[in-house]
């Protein structure tokens, strides 16, 4: 049974999901853009309704962890039971978010193991749940586990048991962006462009191959490098990047996961009491 804790890190994931979708200009990704183009905009309501339906799923992965109250086998496979069995609601929901939900998933449960736990503990605890194997996942192969088998990528596993690396990296780019003036759309778009400056997206190694992962890594960092989205530089590297990436049809959506991972992680500590203030 969940409690109203459950229930606060559940809403707080979502809100860090959907708070991810209201950035913009996100190169590549969807954003509050689409809404006004008609070709996209039924692709973005869908995401938005789509994150709302991940909610009960992640309820009952912090309860499982909660219950469990260890990174054990058991919990693993619990949370892979969830984790399937959300992934058809959201698919009844309007689809997408399988990466956020395997980030999310794993970084809520790691928060409700330890209630007190920030930032670099919650990743070690979610990375201590994901080095057990799932037993009861399906054996056919996954088109990120044949992308990451084929390039060598570590891909959404990986970056899982090497204890997200990425979301690490985001939170230390928010922070940096936060002490430097930036507002908080800004610091979180270089959050996510630090993300997309490193990862082997293994998304943008399906469509686009090693050189174009490579193309889209140097265009991030091209924006980090000219003073990143507070600067007029900056921007223009941006939108360039943007445009770029939208005529190609490539999307960095591995980066979006991790930026909503990051983001869950920067808001705790979430508590009931916060959530129904």
């Amino acid at each position: 049974m969940s409690s109203p804790e459950d229930q606060a890190l559940a809403l707080a994931a979502v809100d860090a999901l959907t708070g991810q979708l209201a950035l913009a200009p996100k190169p590549g990704l969807p954003d509050p853009r689409d809404l006004g183009a008609r070709r996209t905009r039924k692709d973005h309501d869908s995401l938005r309704w789509s994150a709302k339906a991940l909610a009960p799923g992640l309820v009952a992965m912090a309860a499982a962890a909660r219950r469990t109250g260890e990174p054990s086998p058991q919990l693993r496979a619990e949370l892979g039971a969830i984790g399937r069995s959300t992934e058809h609601s959201v698919d009844l929901a309007g689809g997408g978010h399988r990466g956020a939900l395997w980030t999310l998933g794993l970084l809520v449960a790691a928060a409700a193991l330890d209630p007190a736990a920030r930032s670099t503990q919650v990743t070690a605890a979610a990375k201590k749940i994901a080095a057990h194997p799932d037993k009861r996942a399906p054996r056919r192969p996954s088109r990120g586990s044949s992308v990451s088998a084929k390039y060598g990528a570590a891909g959404a596993r990986g970056e899982a048991r090497a204890g997200f690396p990425h979301v690490r990296r985001a939170l230390e780019a928010l922070a940096r962006s936060r002490r430097a003036g930036a507002d908080e759309a800004e610091a979180r778009l270089d959050a996510l462009l630090t993300v997309m400056s490193t990862l082997q997206d293994t998304e943008l190694l399906y469509t686009a191959g090693p050189l174009g992962l490579r193309h889209v890594q140097a265009g991030a960092r091209e924006v980090l490098e000219a003073g990143g989205t507070t600067t007029e530089a900056g921007r223009a590297a941006l939108l360039a990047l943007d445009t770029d990436l939208r005529t190609r049809a490539w999307s960095p959506r591995g980066s979006a996961g991790l930026l909503a991972g990051a983001l869950f992680v920067d808001a705790l500590p979430v508590t009931a009491a916060a959530k129904t203030a």
